[in-house]
């Protein structure tokens, strides 16, 4: 699994974990609702500062986002 696809699974656990819909992560994160979709599928190579900004909607630090669960069959 690619890094992109390892971080959209990351956003997405974590979005999920708190009972929120992609559209309530968008909005907190000051994003458009579009985008949320295309990060959690790994079809975007987000920027640091939307890493940022789903970190601080989240409440967590940004690095957290960035510690995978490495499975070894990936």
């Amino acid at each position: 699994m690619n890094i992109k696809k390892r971080f959209g699974k990351k956003v997405m656990l974590l979005r999920l974990k708190k009972g929120w819909s992609q559209e309530r992560l968008a909005l907190n994160a000051n994003l458009d609702r579009t985008y949320i979709p295309g990060i959690e599928k790994g079809e975007r190579n987000v920027s640091i500062i939307v890493i940022e900004k789903i970190a601080k909607a989240l409440g967590i630090e940004p690095y957290e986002l960035l510690i995978f669960e490495y499975d070894k069959a990936n």
